[in-house]
C-alpha cells in the first residue's frame, strides 16, 4: 500500500468536504424563520368572549371549569388558551392561521406574552368574573 505524502492528504481532503452556502444551512435558516423581524409581530392576542369549539369540542378550563370569555394568545405559530383564573394551555389543534380566522382584521400587538396578558385582564385578578 504506498503513503501518500502529508500535504496530499490534506488537499485531498478540503476538496472532498463541501461548506454549505449560507442559504443552505437549515440551522440558520430556522433562527431567521423564527427571529421576529422588523414589522413583524411577537405576540398577538385577542379575547373569545364566548364558548370555543375545537374539533366539536367546547373547552373547559381544567383549573375552574370555565366555559367561556377567553384569552386566545398567539407566539410565531404556537396558539395558547388562556382563562381569567390565570390557567393557560397550548392548543395544539389551533394553529396561526385559525388564530388570524378568530381574530379578524387589527388587534393589540405586545411585546411579550406577559404584558399581554396583564393588559387584557387574564392575570387572575378578575378569577370567576364573567360578564354577559
Amino acid at each position: 500500500m504506498p503513503v501518500l505524502h502529508d500535504d496530499a492528504v490534506r488537499t485531498r481532503t478540503n476538496a472532498l468536504t463541501p461548506t454549505p452556502a449560507p442559504a443552505d444551512d437549515p440551522i440558520l435558516r430556522l433562527q431567521q424563520e423564527t427571529q421576529p423581524h422588523d414589522g413583524e409581530f411577537r405576540v398577538q392576542c385577542t379575547t373569545h368572549p364566548g364558548e370555543l369549539t375545537i374539533t366539536g369540542i367546547i373547552q373547559m378550563c381544567p383549573a375552574c371549569g370555565a366555559r367561556r370569555d377567553w384569552l386566545l394568545i398567539c407566539d410565531r405559530n404556537q396558539v395558547s388558551i388562556r382563562c381569567r383564573c390565570a390557567h393557560q394551555w397550548v392548543e395544539r389543534e389551533l394553529g396561526r392561521a385559525d388564530f388570524e380566522a378568530m381574530a379578524g382584521p387589527g388587534g393589540e400587538v405586545y411585546d411579550s406574552p406577559q404584558t399581554a396578558i396583564q393588559a387584557a385582564g387574564f392575570g387572575g385578578e378578575l378569577r370567576g368574573a364573567y360578564w354577559v
